[in-house]
């Protein structure tokens, strides 16, 4: 395989489209920048934009690929039958190298939304100042510590079923780098989820063995390529795995954990447990949507029929907004009607921030960039952790 990088030309693999870089030098792979063009190749770039140009004269409408900030592990390959690899410059060398590469493996936005989701649910089961315990704190942990290790188990599975995809659209995760082979990617994914079915069993709790129980399945079905299986590839079958887990599984499984386990009361669903389910439900599935708008050169290549390639980016992206405005709407509407004058204030003030926050930066996006989507996408996320602190004060 031959690099593409060079010190004095740049001439991509693929026939019938070239550039050339004139009166260049490269010192060190911390100098270039990756940048892919609509028809999926890929290019080593200068910083300099003008350093490189197209054989035919015209000006590219190409995508730039930002890394983090461990971009200098990777060096990029091609060929003109494999448009693409990443090679890790290094294995990581330190105790800290292998941190950051597991905290990139665990997917840490979804870590941090699993902890605040257990966190706010379980504080809906609070009766009474007595509630708040050792007691609960102790559910509390036994939830959070089975969950994380199951999540873990989630998106690495993921990540292992989407290796070449990923090099695509996620070059700077552990195994789509080389960072992690392939080997060690499926004994983490082993290990944490027995040792998550290890605890889920030991603690005795029902409601928690089975919402890692519908979690592992739900997740096992979405990424691995098995016949009937996999079924991210179906957009409407993958956002509704999404769901069941964020909205349902989380808040009600979680929730019944806390009030029959821990503080032995009969089941009972109350209204703001099923107001969260319902605003959830909206909420996963703009996930389940908007996770998809940058990824579309990938899932294009490889045959994910997600409804950013079937219908558009602009549609999806506007189709998210919209509805995170209606469940924005709904919940204020919700505190509206709270008998209590703290819970009405929280409420009505903190979503009408929220739905005016979201609707100035929708706005300000380039869809034609997908820097400036992926951005909106963790910040889709950010809206997702801020709605699970409101959650408790709804009353």
């Amino acid at each position: 395989m031959e690099s593409l990088l060079s010190s004095s030309s740049l001439v991509s693999a693929a026939g019938g489209f070239g550039w050339r870089k004139q009166n260049l030098k490269l010192q060190s792979l911390s100098e270039i920048r990756v940048l892919r063009s609509n028809s999926c190749k890929v290019l080593a770039k200068p910083k300099f934009r003008n350093n490189l140009v197209r054989l035919d004269g015209q000006e590219s409408s190409s995508l730039w690929l930002l890394y983090p900030k461990h971009k200098s592990r990777f060096r990029v390959n091609a060929t003109a039958s494999q448009p693409e690899a990443f090679e890790p410059n290094s294995k990581p060398k330190s105790f800290r190298d292998s941190l950051d590469a597991f905290y990139r493996f665990s997917r840490p936005h979804t870590v941090i939304g699993t902890v605040l989701s257990i966190l706010s649910v379980s504080f809906l089961a609070v009766e009474k100042v007595s509630d708040i315990s050792p007691l609960l704190f102790t559910g509390i942990l036994e939830a959070v510590v089975a969950a994380l290790m199951m999540n873990i188990y989630i998106v690495g599975l993921n990540q292992l079923s989407d290796v070449e995809i990923d090099k695509v659209n996620k070059p700077y995760l552990p195994v789509a780098s080389g960072e992690y082979s392939v080997k060690t990617g499926i004994a983490i994914v082993a290990s944490f989820s027995i040792m998550s079915f290890w605890l889920g069993w030991i603690v005795g709790s029902w409601p928690l063995f089975w919402a890692l129980f519908v979690s592992f399945m739900l997740g096992t079905a979405y990424s691995i390529n098995l016949p009937l299986l996999r079924w991210k590839r179906f957009a409407l079958v993958a956002a509704m795995c999404i769901l069941a887990v964020r909205a349902i599984i989380v808040q009600i499984a979680f929730f019944l954990h806390i009030q029959t386990h821990v503080f032995g009361r009969p089941i009972l669903f109350t209204r703001p447990l099923i107001f969260a389910t319902a605003f959830m439900s909206f909420f996963s599935v703009v996930i389940a949507l908007f996770k998809d708008i940058p990824d579309i050169e990938g899932d294009k290549i490889f045959g994910i029929r997600s409804f950013s390639v079937t219908l558009g980016q602009e549609k999806v992206f506007w189709t998210c907004v919209s509805l995170l405005q209606m469940a924005y709407t709904v919940a204020i509407l919700v505190g509206a009607t709270s008998p209590f004058i703290w819970s009405k204030v929280i409420s009505v003030v903190g979503h009408v921030i929220l739905a005016t926050t979201l609707w100035t930066r929708a706005k300000s996006v380039d869809l034609s960039s997908k820097t400036e989507i992926t951005s909106c996408y963790m910040f889709i996320w950010k809206l997702f952790y801020a709605e699970y602190l409101l959650l408790p004060f709804l009353k």
